[in-house]
């Protein structure tokens, strides 16, 4: 059995690595909150990303018959219509997805 003062000292160590490497990133970042370029892309990644992710959904899910592709059309119509309307991320996102989810449900 490892004498006791050596559990604490391995504890205080596994401590200390885990703080410093949570706390990297915060340190790292610090100097380039001011930068134009970091400013720039946390304002426009956001809608990057998004679009990306958006494009590669519907071309994987798209269907294999002209109604499911018209399905798809209709909960992409219903999901970008509501997020310009009420402007609410996740309330489009739940609607179209649902909206989506019941069209292919029907025969």
């Amino acid at each position: 059995m490892p004498d006791n003062g050596y559990v604490a000292l391995l504890v205080l160590v596994s401590a200390a690595v885990t703080w410093a490497l949570r706390a990297l990133p915060f340190v790292a970042l610090a100097p380039l909150r001011q930068s134009r370029l970091v400013t720039y892309l946390g304002v426009h990644m956001p809608v990057g990303v998004m679009t990306i992710l958006a494009i590669y959904t519907l071309h994987t899910v798209a269907g294999e018959t002209a109604l499911q592709r018209l399905w798809l059309g209709v909960a992409v119509a219903v999901t970008a219509g509501l997020h310009l309307w009420r402007g609410n991320a996740v309330l489009s996102i739940l609607v179209g997805t649902a909206c989506y989810v019941v069209l292919m449900s029907v025969p």
